[in-house]
């Protein structure tokens, strides 16, 4: 075995997720959505929600934009991240998970080559699926009212500049429409045929606002079809075997766990305040092993113990 191959070997095997390189992300998703079975994709917004989704098992992660503009900034997903505040919350998920990454990336962040930088950054940090919409920028949530679009056309060139930008064949690119709200479901699925013709990968029809208006999205795509399903959103929650049925062939948290960690936090300091103390809640809890060890705690102390320098040897302060 070469030195570079035993190297290769102690990196995958005593190395955490978080300094090993990632294998084969792009060909794992491709091969998920080409398989018989639903891609549940959980929404992340930080290395915390990123690990817990792996840790359950599931085969991806998405990258909200929502929840990335909550916790960084404290906004609501009315615009105001920018690209470069995205890409570093990306590449930090990227990093702490071995699972496919599926990133929001908005409109893109400006025109064609704009796109261009976008696909090639996110894709140098690891993402192996990204999606853009034909949002008007400054963008807003797709559940909310007030989004303005592009033209068609407009929209057409960023998913051409996409497709070009991208260095392997088998990165996903995401066409996502949000005309269902503003335009109708018939405008909606004109612009996603036309997607669908530019190359994209995968068509997402944000907000239909029944299960007909689901079925009739993916009846007429060739290209997977992406589900959205936001709790309190205009889209009505399906469960996971029913999305399947429909044939969408990804289905989207991307707040719930934003969601969870909302009531639940809510619910631990109101009775820290009355209480004085948190005992009683341990069950609902990781406690602080569980919680060290969702990071791999163990590998990081393993590799600082064998690279420390020994005492007594000329590194050594005493020396």
């Amino acid at each position: 075995m070469t030195t570079s191959a035993k190297k290769w070997q102690l990196i995958r095997s005593s190395y955490p997720v978080g300094l090993r390189p990632a294998v084969d992300r792009n060909h794992r998703l491709r091969g998920l959505l080409a398989g018989p079975t639903l891609v549940v994709a959980p929404g992340a917004f930080d290395c915390i929600t990123a690990r817990l989704i792996e840790a359950e098992g599931f085969p991806a992660v998405y990258v909200t934009g929502s929840g990335v503009s909550m916790s960084a900034l404290g906004a609501p997903d009315v615009g105001l991240m920018s690209f470069a505040e995205v890409l570093d919350r990306v590449k930090r998920i990227c990093d702490v998970v071995s699972i496919p990454v599926i990133a929001d990336a908005d409109t893109g962040y400006g025109g064609p080559l704009n796109v261009v930088r976008t696909v090639r950054e996110f894709e140098r940090a690891g993402v192996s699926a990204i999606q853009i919409e034909d949002q008007a920028w400054p963008k807003k949530c797709g559940h909310e009212l007030g989004r303005r679009l592009v033209p068609p056309e407009e929209m057409v060139a960023r998913l051409r500049a996409a497709l070009d930008a991208r260095l392997d064949d088998e990165l996903v690119i995401i066409a996502r429409t949000d005309a269902r709200t503003t335009e109708g479901l018939d405008e909606a699925l004109a612009r996603a045929l036309l997607y669908q013709e530019a190359g994209a990968d995968v068509i997402f029809v944000e907000s239909p606002e029944s299960e007909e208006e689901m079925r009739r999205i993916t009846q007429r795509m060739h290209a997977p079809t992406l589900a959205n399903m936001v709790e309190g959103g205009r889209t009505p929650i399906v469960p996971a075997a029913k999305l399947e049925e429909i044939g969408y062939r990804i289905a989207i948290y991307p707040n719930s766990l934003t969601r969870v960690f909302g009531r639940s936090g809510q619910q631990l300091l109101g009775h820290l305040k009355a209480a004085g103390s948190t005992l009683g809640l341990e069950s609902s809890m990781m406690d602080h092993r569980e919680l060290w060890a969702l990071f791999e705690y163990e590998k990081w102390t393993g590799i600082e113990g064998r690279l420390s320098t020994p005492a007594g040897s000329p590194g050594d302060a005493g020396a």
